[in-house]
């Protein structure tokens, strides 16, 4: 994964994109248009017919958080608006063209096991989240890949406004939750943020994530995370009896 600061902290937030074969998959930071809520996005080159979501879920205090398959043609114009800013170094496509995001995530969408998804809040898209198949990613060949095992990367758009504590916290964890609820046979999530993105892997820590060795990967050397599945479904149980996390 490559992208990692968080809209908690009035920074970007990114875990490192996707790579597929050789080359890696990388997604952005947002922040240009807003969604409407009846599906339709104005502003952002996602605009069209409401887009039937893969998961969502409304969360008392927060809003109601929509996962979506990312289509190329129609949100090229907000990926590359988000991984080409600086906020969006790790992610590592700071310099591609929009043809060239658009290629890789027509790319990422012809495969079975990589996948992107564009996170929206009340209408609004507010993050990228991507996932992939261990043992078909490059990373499968630098640590022992488990049964079970499910790879992730995240990138929070920038904020319209203040920070907001909590904000990543809430969006992560629904999608965590739909992620091991779609396949009871996923055991562990995997990440591999930037080993220099400090930000990032406190964050993932704080979400329940335990750090595993440091890795070379294509580009970088990343921090290997693991999040058990036990271990998310506790503290979900957990945070449901309680209030929204507050920390930054």
């Amino acid at each position: 994964m490559t992208p990692d600061d968080f809209r908690d902290t009035g920074e970007p937030a990114r875990t490192d994109a996707p790579r597929t074969g050789a080359s890696a998959a990388t997604p952005a930071e947002s922040g240009a248009g807003a969604a409407v809520e009846s599906g339709t996005e104005s502003g952002t080159g996602t605009g069209g017919p409401p887009r039937t979501p893969v998961h969502e879920r409304h969360v008392d205090g927060f809003g109601t958080v929509r996962v979506v398959s990312v289509d190329p043609a129609r949100d090229t114009d907000l990926l590359h608006d988000w991984v080409t800013r600086d906020r969006a170094r790790f992610w590592g496509m700071r310099e591609h063209s929009r043809e060239q995001v658009r290629e890789i995530y027509e790319f990422l969408d012809s495969l079975p096991t990589h996948h992107a998804y564009l996170i929206h809040r009340d209408g609004r898209p507010v993050a990228l989240f991507q996932t992939y198949e261990p043992s078909a990613d490059p990373v499968g060949d630098c640590y022992d890949v488990q049964p079970g095992d499910f790879g992730l990367h995240l990138m929070i758009g920038p904020a319209d406004g203040a920070p907001e504590p909590g904000f990543t916290d809430t969006l992560l964890s629904v999608f965590l939750d739909h992620l091991l609820a779609e396949d009871p046979h996923r055991g562990r999530i995997v990440a591999e943020p930037d080993a220099r993105n400090a930000k990032a892997i406190g964050r993932l820590r704080r979400t329940g994530f335990e750090p595993g060795p440091e890795i070379e990967l294509p580009g970088k050397r990343a921090q290997m995370l693991f999040l058990e599945r036990d271990t998310h479904l506790a503290r979900a149980r957990a945070s449901r009896s309680g209030p929204r996390p507050t920390s930054r």
